[in-house]
């Protein structure tokens, strides 16, 4: 139900209604920041230049330009202020650095200027260039375009397993990504579309699932919503990764919760008390700890589950043997019979990569921010507590997927771009709108003037009850 809808009927229809349609035409109007188009696009461009040792994709080339300018307007504070997660993560890229320098001399430079730029330019693009409730829907709309102009490659790849944009850029000679080689699943074959992996299209896909139907509510048709919402879901399916459908699970999970206890001010204590029960019951009552069953449900098969439980264990005890600066891009320590290198866990990598404190400095920033913005209090303001609320389901769910998959390459960069695109909710200042403001007051009597008389009418409870369910966050 609209906001204009839920608004006290004490409060004159003829003086609400403007000032929520200019906001909501101002959303719609706003164009996105030419530098984060440009960014969005790069990042769905599988097109590389090899120069001698280096590959130099359009999202790297973009970053290397764009780099120094991007930490002067966030080091002079043009664009709020520097909060506690700037500093950690800037941090992470220096013991980055450092834990390349020690373990990979000949390939630190090449590594650091790689992976560093990937990973701190796309978080400073979304930070400089998404501060307004303008430039957040604006990105919305575009990732929504970007996923509906997907669907008929993702469908035919899904059918024959040939991916179409890569198979013409491989055509025409373009340096690209590879066209992965990978076995389907549940009778179709995995869409790899244009990123260096199926999981990553998965994940990408899954990041829109909550910016379509909770950031875009009252903005767009319910329908549209639940249209674009259905297809985002669908196209991550078809990447047949247990950490995207992982992600949009637990993204649709949240928005259900919200829904079934939207007048029930707690609501997220009592999820949380509930993870938390779980957690102990399972602890109790199983031989075998809540992480490998987590680990069991979040994949396809009970084969790949006990495979990444002896990864993780294998990978913390790298973790401890080498604390302080990880072992780099070397090989690590595991059985004989694991072949493959590979490790199925973006937190783990980070941590045996880099030593305690290089994953520190990340998941602390990473926590720290999200948690923070939870604690905004948007009452206020219905717009920011929506967009809020997207992106907070979004990371939340990313933090899980994210304990089963490893990202690299345009995705690793897509995903600290939109967690740089929130840290503007960390200082955004709600607008009150008429119906927050009469929810907001709901007690002090309001004039209603005729030629006969001139007498104060409280708003009546029942109204009262329905304004207060729009601020406690019904979806």
């Amino acid at each position: 139900m609209s906001a204009d809808r839920l608004v006290s009927a004490d409060v004159q229809p003829a003086a609400v209604q403007p000032i929520e349609q200019r906001r909501r035409d101002a959303l719609r109007k706003h164009v996105l920041p030419l530098p984060a188009v440009l960014y969005i696009l790069s990042v769905v461009t599988p097109v590389s230049v090899n120069l001698g040792p280096l590959s130099i994709t359009m999202l790297r080339l973009i970053l290397m330009i764009l780099l120094i300018p991007l930490v002067l307007y966030v080091s002079n504070r043009k664009h709020g202020p520097i909060f506690a997660t700037d500093i950690l993560f800037f941090l992470h890229v220096i013991w980055m650095c450092a834990a390349l320098a020690i373990n990979n001399p000949s390939q630190a430079v090449q590594q650091a200027g790689s992976v560093g730029i990937e990973f701190i330019g796309g978080y400073l693009m979304g930070r400089v260039y998404i501060r307004t409730p303008e430039d957040f829907y604006a990105l919305c709309r575009w990732l929504v375009l970007i996923v509906l102009c997907s669907v008929p490659f993702a469908l035919f790849e899904a059918k024959t397993g040939r991916p179409p944009i890569l198979e013409v850029l491989r055509a025409l000679h373009v340096a690209s990504v590879g066209i992965v080689a990978i076995d389907g699943r549940l009778g179709l074959e995995r869409v790899q579309l244009v990123f260096a992996h199926p999981i990553h299209y998965g994940l990408f896909c899954s990041v829109i699932l909550s910016l379509s139907f909770v950031a875009m509510r009252d903005i767009r048709s319910g329908p549209s919503r639940y249209v674009t919402s259905v297809i985002a879901g669908f196209c991550g399916f078809l990447a047949l990764s247990s950490g995207a459908i992982l992600a949009i699970i637990l993204q649709v999970s949240l928005i259900l919760w919200a829904r079934v206890f939207q007048g029930t001010r707690l609501r997220w204590w009592l999820l949380l008390g509930l993870f938390v029960l779980i957690y102990i019951l399972i602890d109790i009552t199983s031989n075998r700890s809540p992480l490998r069953v987590f680990m069991s449900y979040a994949t396809f098969s009970a084969h790949t589950a006990y495979w990444r439980s002896i990864i993780f264990d294998w990978g913390m005890q790298n973790v401890w043997a080498n604390p302080w600066f990880g072992l780099g891009l070397n090989d690590w320590v595991r059985p004989s019979y694991m072949v493959s290198g590979s490790m199925d866990n973006f937190w783990l990598v980070m941590a045996v990569r880099y030593g305690i404190f290089g994953f520190l400095f990340l998941a602390v920033g990473y926590a720290l921010a999200v948690f923070r913005i939870m604690a905004r209090d948007f009452e206020q303001d219905p717009v920011l507590a929506r967009m809020r609320r997207a992106w907070v389901f979004t990371f939340l769910g990313l933090s899980f997927t994210l304990s089963t998959v490893h990202i690299w390459s345009n995705i690793y960069s897509f995903v600290f771009f939109m967690f740089g695109a929130g840290i503007w909710l960390l200082s955004a200042q709600p607008k009150a709108t008429a119906t927050a403001k009469t929810v907001a007051e709901p007690d002090l009597p309001r004039l209603r003037y005729s030629r006969f008389t001139a007498r104060p009418v409280r708003p009546s409870p029942a109204r009262h009850s329905r304004a207060d369910h729009t601020n406690t966050g019904g979806l």
